[in-house]
């Protein structure tokens, strides 16, 4: 990842909104949401989170899915993952030192990649 898109990502977490509509996809995992049910979760206007969810889209943070005339959400864990990459590379010359990246097994999928590569 350069610096370029990494900044573009952060740029759109930088956002209240944006965040929270973020952190609603990771924690509804694969499977993610529809826009109907973000907007009660979070409530938020259809026109405000439909702007957000295009934005989050836009940058590769979210995808969506369309199912019959509605389309589902959810986080794009490739791009999460490349991004805590980015900003944890060569974090203390490769220790596991980030105890939650460690817990949540970030860290660990990282290096077993950089090993394989």
């Amino acid at each position: 990842m350069v610096t370029l898109n990494a900044a573009e990502l952060l740029a759109a977490l930088g956002h209240e909104s944006r965040l929270a509509v973020f952190r609603l996809l990771v924690e509804a995992g694969p499977e993610g949401m529809n826009p109907g049910v973000i907007g009660e979760k979070l409530e938020m206007a259809p026109a405000t989170l439909s702007f957000h969810l295009a934005h989050l889209s836009r940058v590769g943070l979210i995808r969506g899915q369309k199912e019959s005339r509605f389309i589902r959400y959810c986080a794009d864990y490739g791009t999460i993952d490349e991004l805590v990459a980015f900003l944890t590379k060569n974090c203390c010359g490769g220790e596991a030192c980030l105890a939650k990246s460690a817990g949540s097994g970030t860290a660990a999928k990282r290096r077993i990649r950089k090993i394989t590569s």
